[in-house]
């Protein structure tokens, strides 16, 4: 016999809670309840209650303590073991044990080293009925080492490039946790782009000069000693570059293609990928033949690091991670596997037992690998402790039988593989003890009536007592029609009448013996607020009353309190309270608000609620339309098995008249505290019948409603238990579907508690398949929305259906519905694969479709594996990845685009259903054909000279077959930026330089460059250069300007200009005139014309360095401004922005052409008398 204390599983109310928490107490001790005062002569063998952790790691700095806690009677002692030998504390003066406790204090504090108590430490707790051990307790101080001294040279590196500082922590204990931050013990910003990895180095996926610093420090935090080491600082220099190239990603950690992970079932799985790239790679997360699972999976370290909590075997598989930027992608796959320490399935628990009764002990666990169960008694390992005739072992069970007192013991069971241990005692222990009830006598309970009552029957017997409930002192046993019978002795009536009060006797029974004990039952009315305040709308200065009338029972006596705003009452003499009132005289503004009226009694309490209104006094006030005031004096009549009649009186309407009324009804027993509509009738009616369901505790409601609104409701009606009927309905939304090959799983949506029409609602679940002729199976399973049949046929089609029952009868025979049994991995590979090469980057693939039933499962579709096996033109084999292209439903044909010209391409063909893949058909093999090529990787001129340039340049990055032959065309371009004649030159396809002679110097040219295939050609790639200056004409143009004589001759000029103007402007002042201007204009000075009149360009010298205009000459207006220098370098000096075109790479190949509209102020022809200064400008 298994001594169990346990509850029925059945809703409890909020007025049942202290007997809830009792009974926990009772459910928490597994083993016999030591009572001082009850149960003084029970023995018990001993129970750890408290013990260190297994794997114990104390500070070094304070005193340790190794705690084991037991219980027992009578009480045990205790001894220790350290490294598995006897641990003799009398001989260390360090070490003492607490009074009553096996918990070791050992003084480190005033001598002695942690270290030399570092081992292993087992507690055994021992009595007259055995001995209890502990875990085996690893001690070890924890550590924090420093750094190792190392001198750390500065790094140098240009920007872009990636880096990795490394932290390399010492080892502690426990492992330290690493951060980074600078001399000023701040944190280092992290990103995208910099980042910590798990091992504690930090990472750069490029640099940039920002990240130039001296104080790059690593710290490790030892938690467990509250100290932090620092490494010594590094320091980095990132060097500008003008550009940095920029390349696809590559991964920093970790290293290869594929990488190994382990982690233990239950812990959390970290995986990190860190990239370098540039631009900076972003990373993502798959996990191949999967999903990952949605609410354990989180990301960490700006998607860096895949976590997945509480990890199990199902866990186990291959992730990839994949770093992607501009450039391309990379990927890396770990294979995860998820092992287990070992975990219980079946703890053993305590048996408590009588003389000649038998029993079992289980002891079951799993783990990965399988942990092998081991047996002690006592301490002692099974096989070599004193024989036990009542005891049999059977694997990771102890079967008793036939026990005697002298069967009591304590046994351990040991669940242990590589990854760790579990152990539990459970103890056995022979008790022969007539029952014992534990309640008081003569307990009286007082309950308000159409509640819950709970009369308590705690007992202890052995063998097991059985309880039984009478009612006075005549009454036969009380069964489970009206009442509940809880195993914990507790008897229920769900609903609490006036006809419940009385005496009830519970009776203990075995066959040592019997107890019983008398409680008694009161059931008090519920306190009622008949006549509830009403909201009132009055005038400041005057007065106010409100009406609060209760009903209670009068063996109760209610205390009535006044609330304003759910707070207390001011505190003046203004407010005054009697028996059934609250008056509020001289009325002020601030007392608006919401007043309420509690009525408490020491079993329940009742409360109503009204608004008050302040207004401005009006001379006149004006009628008072507002919401109907809510019906009271509820009264339910002819009380019948599905129908009751409910009356009401109205309340005040307000004068606006009363519309209708809404009845609303509450199902105590199943919805405590929701309402739901029930009926409306009209406003002139004040009764109403209502039809009811079976099984429902009702209590029912009325509002008012008028044009204004809908009234409060009501104060709720008494309640009415109807009875008990078989379901008129059964469940919805059955689905039959199964999860694996093997396997159908019948789901359903249950029926509500409303719906239910009785208790022990059930299901009969009942499912035969569709296309045989067997007999329908059934099964009848608790309130549960689900269940699994095992043993099916593969993807097997059947009939289901689900019918409610309750303990009246069964629901409506149902309706069948069709499901499938699990599916399984299709058979068949697709036949006859056939290749149609449509161009060289789309081919078109046909197969046969499989049989349908060799898919075993939904067709979902065909899947194609196509992958780049060689190039055509390197004769090279390397790894590409597989592509894959999902075709739905019956299809079988589809296209493969994007393919890369001149390739052999494989490909094979697989079918899918709702559980995978199938096999794949026979790798089937395709060429594509030559297409055109890239543009040249690059184009270089060098080696300049007079009449000569030379052209380096790389071939095409995508050739697409084989190249034949390079067409270069190049045109000069003249000192007025128009486009020369183009000429066409062919050079063979295995030069990458070429060199062209005979050309003119200081020229610029513009030469187009691509290559061919036998297909076509590629798209061209554009350049320009300029051929060297002929030195001696420039050093003659020099000579010339440097020259005495030359400029002698530009001052004589200069002065003689000067002169005309003086005179010119004298003459104007006196009204003449000079026709200075006329032959000025008809023998103009090239030097100083603005611009030419047949191609409007400037007719200035162009520099022969860069071809382009020199800056033109600074002018002052007629209105003394001087306008701001136009760009050297913009197009729009050369050509208007409608006219310019530009090719597919973007050059100009439009005629450079002179603006042609300028400013007047910017020429030499002013409206006004010619300034000296103009003239001196238009020399400079």
């Amino acid at each position: 016999m298994q001594l169990k204390i346990m509850l029925k599983k059945k809703h409890l109310s909020a007025g049942r809670v202290p007997l809830i928490l009792f009974l926990c107490q009772m459910i928490s001790a597994l083993d016999v309840p030591l009572d001082s005062k009850l149960l003084d002569d029970l023995v018990q063998p001993p129970t750890i209650t408290q013990q260190s952790p297994k794997d114990y790691i104390i500070d070094p700095r304070e005193n340790i303590v190794i705690q084991c806690e037991a219980k027992g009677k009578p009480p045990p002692s205790f001894s220790w073991t350290r490294n598995g030998t006897h641990f003799d504390i009398d001989k260390d003066p360090l070490v003492t044990m607490k009074p009553g406790s096996g918990t070791l204090v050992i003084n480190i504090m005033s001598e002695g080293k942690a270290e030399s108590y570092e081992g292993v430490y087992q507690c055994t707790a021992r009595n007259e009925r055995g001995a209890a051990v502990s875990n085996n307790i690893v001690v070890r101080p924890s550590r924090s080492p420093l750094w190792t001294k190392e001198r750390l040279e500065p790094i140098i590196l240009r920007n872009g490039q990636s880096l990795v500082l490394p932290c390399r922590p010492p080892i502690g204990l426990p492992p330290a946790i690493i951060f980074w931050m600078d001399n000023s013990f701040q944190r280092l910003p992290q990103s995208e782009r910099v980042s910590q990895g798990l091992n504690g180095d930090l990472y750069f996926s490029n640099v940039l000069p920002e990240d130039t610093r001296e104080d790059y420090i690593c710290y490790a935090r030892f938690n467990h000693t509250q100290t932090i080491q620092q490494k010594q600082p590094i320091s980095l220099k990132v060097i500008s570059a003008k550009s940095s190239k920029e390349r696809p990603p590559t991964f920093l950690t970790p290293e290869g293609n594929e990488s190994h992970k382990e982690e233990l079932r239950g812990n959390v799985l970290s995986l990190e990928c860190i990239a370098e790239g540039l631009p900076t790679p972003i990373i993502y997360w798959i996990k191949e033949d999967g999903t990952l699972p949605a609410n354990r999976t989180f990301y960490r370290n700006f998607r860096k690091t895949l976590q997945i909590v509480h990890v199990s075997e199902a866990d186990s598989g291959s992730y990839q991670c994949i770093a992607k930027n501009a450039l391309g992608a990379v990927h890396h796959t770990i294979s995860v596997t998820v092992k287990a320490a070992p975990y219980w399935i079946v703890a053993p628990q305590n048996l408590v037992l009588s003389p000649g009764e038998n029993g079992t002990l289980i002891c079951r666990a799993n783990g990965n690998p399988k942990p092998r169960i081991s047996w002690l008694t006592n301490g002692v390992p099974i096989e070599i402790a004193l024989d036990d005739p009542s005891r049999k072992i059977d694997g990771d069970t102890i079967i008793f039988s036939n026990v005697q007192e002298s069967s009591s013991a304590v046994y351990q069971c040991n669940a242990s593989n590589k990854y760790g241990y579990l152990l539990a005692n459970a103890f056995v222990n022979v008790l022969a003890e007539p029952p014992r009830i534990l309640t008081s006598a003569n307990t009286l309970y007082q309950v308000i009536s159409n509640r819950p009552a709970l009369l308590d029957c705690a007992f202890f017997g052995s063998p097991m007592p059985t309880i039984e409930w009478f009612k006075g002192t005549k009454g036969s046993a009380l069964h489970e029609d009206i009442y509940v019978l809880h195993d914990n002795g507790t008897l229920e009536i769900p609903v609490a009448q006036k006809d419940s009060t009385g005496t009830y006797t519970c009776v203990a029974r075995n066959k040592l013996g019997m107890a019983k004990n008398e409680v008694h039952l009161e059931i008090k009315d519920p306190t009622r607020i008949i006549k509830q305040p009403e909201y009132a709308v009055v005038q400041r200065g005057s007065k106010v009353s409100f009406e609060c009338k209760v009903k209670h029972d009068h063996t109760l006596i209610p205390t009535i309190m006044w609330l304003k705003d759910n707070g207390e009452l001011p505190n003046d003499e203004r407010f005054s309270t009697d028996k059934d009132h609250l008056v509020v005289s001289d009325v002020k503004d601030d007392d608006g608000g919401t007043y309420t009226c509690t009525a408490n009694t020491t079993l329940d309490s009742a409360s109503a609620s009204a608004v008050l209104r302040v207004v401005a006094p009006t001379p006149t006030p004006a009628p008072i339309y507002d919401v109907p005031n809510p019906p009271f004096d509820l009264e339910l009549t002819n009380q019948l098995d599905k129908s009751v009649q409910l009356t009401w009186t109205p309340g005040d309407d307000n004068n606006s008249p009363i519309t209708k009324f809404i009845i609303e009804y509450e199902d105590a027993m199943h919805e405590a505290g929701l309402w739901r509509h029930q009926a409306e009738v009209s406003g002139t009616q004040t009764t109403a019948q209502l039809k009811l369901s079976p099984y429902v505790n009702y209590s029912f409601r009325v509002m008012a409603e008028n044009s204004i609104g809908r009234s409060m409701p009501s104060e709720a009606s008494e309640q009415y238990l109807t009875k008990a009927a078989e379901p008129d309905q059964n469940p919805t939304a059955v689905e039959g579907l199964g999860t694996e090959p093997d396997n159908l799983v019948i789901t359903w949506k249950p029926l509500n508690g409303f719906q239910s029409n009785g208790p022990g609602l059930q299901y009969k679940v009942s499912w035969r398949q569709k296309d045989g002729d067997d007999e329908w199976t059934s099964v009848v399973v608790a309130n549960v929305s689900k269940y699994i049949v095992s043993g099916t046929p593969t993807f097997v089609p059947y009939l289901i259906k689900v019918q409610a029952l309750n303990d009246v009868g069964f629901a409506p025979e149902p309706a069948a519905v069709m499901g499938h049994s699990g599916e399984d991995l299709p058979m068949v590979a697709p036949g006859n694969v056939r290749v149609n090469v449509v161009n060289s980057t789309l081919a078109e693939v046909h197969w046969d479709p499989v049989p349908l039933k060799s898919v075993r499962g939904h067709l979902q579709g065909y899947r194609i594996y196509y992958w780049k096996a060689q190039s055509s033109s390197k004769r090279n084999r390397r790894h590409i990845e597989k592509k894959i292209l999902t075709f739905q439903g019956t299809k079988t044909h589809g296209m493969l685009p994007g393919l890369q010209p001149y390739s052999h391409y494989a490909l094979n063909v697989r079918v899918v259903n709702g559980k995978g893949e199938g096999p794949a058909s026979t790798d089937r093999g395709f060429h594509t054909p030559e297409g055109v090529p890239s543009a040249p990787s690059s184009l270089k001129i060098v080696n300049p000279t007079l009449d000569s340039l030379t052209l380096e340049w790389d071939p095409p990055s995508h050739p697409n077959g084989i190249l034949t032959e390079y067409i270069l065309k190049y045109q000069p371009i003249n000192s007025t930026h128009e486009l020369g004649p183009l000429v066409d030159l062919k050079i063979p396809a295995n030069k990458t330089r070429w060199t062209l002679k005979n050309l003119n110097f200081s020229t610029r040219y513009k030469f187009y460059f691509y290559a061919q295939t036998s297909v076509g050609s590629g798209s061209q790639i554009t350049e320009e250069a300029i051929t060297t200056v002929d030195e001696a004409m420039a050093s003659r143009q020099v000579d010339i300007a440097t020259q005495g004589w030359f400029i002698g001759l530009m001052c004589a000029v200069a002065l003689l200009i000067l002169i005309l103007l003086i005179v010119c402007f004298i003459r104007r002042n006196k009204g003449g005139k000079y026709p200075v201007k006329e032959k000025e204009d008809a023998h103009a000075d090239p030097e100083i014309q603005p611009m030419k009149e047949d191609d409007g360009t400037f007719g200035e010298y162009s520099d022969a360095e860069d071809h382009k205009p020199l800056k033109k000459g600074s002018r002052t207006p007629s209105d003394r401004t001087v306008k701001k220098e136009d760009s050297d370098d913009s197009l729009v000096d050369y050509g208007e922005g409608v006219n310019g075109q530009f090719n597919e790479d973007g050059s100009f190949i439009g005629q450079y052409s002179g603006k042609k509209d300028k400013e007047p102020a910017e020429g030499n022809e002013s409206s006004e008398a010619p300034s000296p200064v103009n003239a001196m400008n238009s020399f400079v």
